[in-house]
């Protein structure tokens, strides 16, 4: 491998070493009041469909958690929310383009007669459909619908334009999979909702919003049970039956545009995130109905943001979560402290010093951790820096670096030679919770696989072995991740889970 190539490698791998944990889900106090606009996952990455290379998605996750048989009322987005998708492609750690997602909601009032003669009363019917839905979309008895506007320049104030399908401005949300009688073939159904969208001067791109699969695989009740596993892989502790979120559903807004959409005059490197804003005022209303639960008004309120995942869960300190969640990129010098000074390292040595039977602190001791503050808030010159350097948390994606097909993808995305993986941006099935697990506890400290050659022989140079006594452990979750859990084509995750399967006798 040249020189170029071992500085490009090991400046993106250094980037993984704090921006990500697992999945956003429930992040924050606030947020998990209102989980309609609780972010789960952000994904931003080089298209790698076939034909489509020339493409970037960006996929923002929302409502976590979901199970299948959520029902009679499933998963709707509000709408009353405004969800949005940011890109900052100069550097400013201030938005220059957004798409932002509005819905709305519709009822069909079906309803039966009951009874008969002069008894006989048209009674509304409380379930969302009233027979096979892909066989006869009529059957629906709830809707959603939505518009994506691009906006350029300041998300509020900037100039807008109206994303359209055709001669159509709106597009449709299929319904969440209630079922395998509702739905003979929910994949098929779902894919009539996958839309053409053209904002005009060469942004013609794809969009898709609707219920999938959750992508993300983490043990997650164990995880937040401090630890309660020992997170090292000797080979054979892999097993799907570690993912907590296999039985889980995900709402997913999905976004294809072309790389030129995006990239502006910068120098193609972008930063990417979303968020969900409510109005400042909600008051409810006392005889609520379908079309007005409440009243909203006042100015947008920021109340979801969502760059890297989980650096809200276990970097940002419990008391600043809701803080993190409503500021912008801009602003993030005011949590520099649990960058220099990150507390995960120090929690995990006080859980499992004593379990890998080391004599002391087992945290990487070079304090303050200035290598954390390139990798987390600034990027590296040449790779994932944008054109001016601002100290901000977003997902950085260089889009002059070609996507990887997904049956050569390495799961561990740059560590492993794969330069289109995380922490490049982030694709579905890059295993994120292992790199972290293993960098925040000092990987990057010791000689590492770079080209991918299965030997761990290159150096860094960022810090010691000695400042990082097991850095070089398997540090994992135990539930594994590739890019076979995820599909190949837009929008890449898979067809949900169904609340419930025909009897197969």
């Amino acid at each position: 491998m040249n020189i170029k190539h071992t500085i490009l490698l090991s400046a993106i791998v250094a980037a993984t070493s704090i921006q990500v944990q697992a999945s956003s889900h429930r992040e924050a106090p606030n947020v998990t009041r209102l989980p309609t606009i609780d972010s789960t996952d952000f994904y931003a990455f080089r298209s790698y469909e076939a034909g489509r290379e020339t493409y970037v998605t960006l996929i923002a996750n929302y409502i976590p958690l979901q199970d299948g048989y959520g029902g009679p009322n499933y998963f709707a987005m509000d709408p009353n929310a405004i969800y949005e998708i940011h890109v900052d492609n100069d550097g400013d750690a201030v938005e220059d383009i957004t798409f932002q997602f509005d819905f709305a909601q519709a009822s069909g009032d079906f309803a039966l007669e009951i009874g008969t003669g002069e008894n006989a009363k048209q009674v509304k019917i409380p379930l969302k459909n009233y027979g096979g839905v892909d066989a006869s979309p009529s059957a629906a008895n709830f809707s959603e619908s939505y518009t994506v506007t691009k906006i350029d320049g300041d998300r509020r104030t900037g100039v807008k334009t109206t994303g359209m399908g055709g001669m159509n401005n709106t597009f449709s949300k299929p319904l969440d999979n209630i079922g395998d009688k509702s739905f003979s073939d929910y994949a098929s159904y779902a894919d009539g909702f996958k839309q053409n969208v053209s904002f005009g001067n060469g942004c013609d791109g794809r969009v898709f919003v609707g219920q999938r699969k959750d992508a993300f695989v983490v043990n997650l009740g164990k995880t937040f049970d401090l630890v309660n596993y020992v997170p090292l892989d000797n080979g054979s502790n892999q097993s799907n039956s570690n993912d907590d979120l296999a039985d889980k559903n995900v709402t997913s807004i999905a976004l294809e545009v072309p790389i030129s959409c995006i990239t502006g005059q910068g120098n193609g490197v972008v930063g990417a995130w979303t968020t969900a804003s409510l109005p400042q005022a909600r008051v409810l209303n006392p005889s609520a109905t379908f079309t007005k639960p409440e009243v909203n008004g006042g100015a947008w309120t920021q109340v979801s943001r969502l760059g890297m995942p989980l650096v809200n869960e276990v970097v940002i300190g419990l008391s600043d979560k809701d803080t993190f969640s409503a500021s912008e990129p801009k602003d993030d010098g005011q949590f520099a402290d649990y960058v220099t000074h990150p507390t995960l390292p120090a929690l995990l040595d006080i859980l499992f010093r004593d379990a890998l039977g080391a004599p002391s602190n087992i945290a990487p001791s070079n304090i303050p951790r200035n290598d954390l503050v390139t990798a987390f808030l600034t990027g590296f010159p040449g790779v994932n820096q944008l054109a001016t350097v601002t100290g901000s948390e977003m997902v950085r994606l260089n889009t002059g670096i070609a996507p990887t097909t997904a049956a050569e993808q390495s799961a561990f995305g740059v560590v492993a030679g794969d330069l289109a993986g995380f922490p490049n941006g982030r694709r579905p099935g890059d295993d994120v919770v292992d790199i972290a697990l293993r960098v925040v506890m000092g990987a990057l400290c010791h000689p590492v696989d770079l080209d991918g050659d299965g030997t761990a022989t290159d150096d860094l140079g960022l810090c010691t072995p000695e400042d990082a006594p097991v850095g070089n452990q398997p540090f994992s979750d135990l539930a594994p991740l590739d890019s076979t859990y995820v599909d190949t084509t837009f929008p890449y995750l898979k067809s949900p889970l169904a609340g419930s399967l025909m009897d197969p006798s």
